[in-house]
């Protein structure tokens, strides 16, 4: 199983992106799909889950400006980031389990600047 991330770059404050993550390999189902991040000097941290029923969970620092979606025909977790900040800027990771075991995918950096 591999997890493909992409969608990263560089925006200006008050910018979006849009992140996605393509799941592939041996599937039979995804479970529950995750948006972690990492800033420079800190650790990994949830940003934001999506079940496979797609229940919702964010984190407090991104909630009311990022939008976890998920379309389970493509095996694919989006992640629309509006208003975005400096304090935004990390390697973004995606994560899911799948057949009982979780998984990580490269991470894809965003950089919040002017």
């Amino acid at each position: 199983v591999q997890l493909q991330a992409s969608g990263g770059g560089l925006v200006q404050p008050g910018g979006s992106l849009r992140l996605s993550c393509a799941a592939s390999g041996s599937i039979f189902s995804v479970n529950a799909m995750a948006w972690f991040r990492q800033a420079p000097g800190k650790e990994r941290e949830l940003v934001a889950r999506i079940s496979s029923g797609e229940s919702t969970i964010y984190a407090d620092s991104v909630k009311g400006r990022f939008t976890i979606s998920r379309d389970n025909a493509k095996n694919t977790v989006y992640l629309q980031m509006d208003s975005l900040a400096p304090e935004d800027t990390a390697v973004y990771y995606c994560w899911a389990i799948v057949g009982g075991e979780g998984y990580w995918g490269r991470g894809t950096l965003v950089t919040v600047s002017s």
